[in-house]
């Protein structure tokens, strides 16, 4: 008898161990997976990333004839309702036979809003910095880079509209032109 008593106890011993790693390599699990994510998605706005970041990000994406690059580089960016996140765009400067700075002009309209149910304005109105810029200076072989903030207000559409950007010259010569997607997500 007192041997079975012995033997009970220490099996519930091993059992409240047991369960007791469990629980915690459970916890280390989730922490995990959370802290995986939080790394993953912690600057993925262009609202996050500093100037140097986006000057950074945007210059790993020209090849060596691009004029114009837009990031992120899928040229997509989803934003929730009552938000503000963005996109960047990088000019560079490419022209041959010129010595020294050369300045630029830049401009992003609404080009594709109708599956949005809105005017021109209204989808231009979501735009709250950066919209245009004039006078950029930029020397010869260098990249400027600008971000495009939107603001989306809750109650706007939940749909994706297009948006182009048209950049000149200082003698107001086309220069380059590229466009991005803004998908309207819920809050």
């Amino acid at each position: 008898m007192k041997n079975f008593s012995k033997n009970r106890k220490a099996q519930m011993e091993m059992s409240v161990g047991t369960i007791v790693t469990i629980v915690l390599l459970v916890t280390l699990l989730i922490l995990g997976v959370v802290l995986i994510k939080n790394i993953f998605t912690s600057a993925k706005g262009v609202v996050d990333l500093t100037d140097q970041q986006l000057r950074s990000e945007i210059g790993k994406l020209f090849s060596e004839d691009t004029k114009l690059s837009i990031y992120p580089g899928t040229k997509l960016v989803e934003i929730k309702q009552g938000t503000t996140d963005g996109v960047g765009i990088g000019i560079k400067n490419l022209l041959e036979g010129t010595a020294g700075n050369t300045k630029f002009s830049y401009v992003v309209t609404a080009s594709d809003f109708a599956n949005c149910g809105v005017t021109k304005a209204v989808a231009e109105s979501w735009i709250t910095v950066g919209k245009s810029a004039t006078e950029l200076s930029i020397a010869s072989g260098d990249i400027r880079s600008v971000k495009i903030l939107f603001n989306i207000p809750v109650g706007s559409p939940l749909c994706t509209a297009r948006f182009n950007v048209d950049v000149t010259q200082g003698n107001g010569v086309t220069y380059a032109g590229d466009s991005f997607d803004v998908t309207i997500k819920a809050k």
